[in-house]
């Protein structure tokens, strides 16, 4: 499966209940509770797949671009990747747009965000580029002012 400089993945997805409820665990060690919908008998118990594909997206995209700011050594206080998809009707339900928006906090330069949100979507995201041969991806970003001091002192 994994080409000569490719590397191997894997997550065995277990059932839990009489329903459609799993777990998904994964060779690094994390543990993601999947449910479906109500419709085919979910519960609630968990993220739904394609829920996980938009997560997976935000959370790829997100990584890269603050290893990017780091390395630019600009401080970045907090990241918030929203990641919204339109889906096509019938079945397979595939994802055919998707939107990504990030908003760093933190006295980080504008520029320096755009170039890791640009370098993250338009090149390094792993997720980005498999979900991109099915849906178009757009994305934007904002560079939120810093929070105010404890107890409203100002500088």
């Amino acid at each position: 499966m994994s080409g000569p400089t490719g590397c191997r993945m894997r997550a065995v997805v277990r059932r839990r209940n009489d329903g459609v409820h799993f777990v998904a665990e994964t060779d690094s060690g994390g543990r993601v509770p999947i449910d479906g919908s109500p419709a085919i008998g979910g519960q609630g118990l968990g993220a739904r797949p394609m829920e996980l594909l938009l997560s997976a997206l935000g959370g790829c995209a997100g990584i890269d671009v603050v290893g990017i700011l780091a390395k630019q050594r600009q401080p970045v206080d907090d990241l918030v990747v929203t990641v919204e998809g339109d889906r096509s009707s019938g079945e397979p339900s595939l994802f055919t747009r998707i939107h990504v928006h990030f908003v760093v906090s933190g006295p980080t330069d504008q520029r320096a965000v755009q170039r890791a949100v640009e370098l993250s979507m338009d090149k390094y995201c792993s997720v980005a580029r498999t979900l991109e041969h099915t849906a178009a991806i757009g994305y934007s970003y904002a560079v939120a002012p810093l929070a105010p001091a404890p107890g409203g002192a100002s500088a």
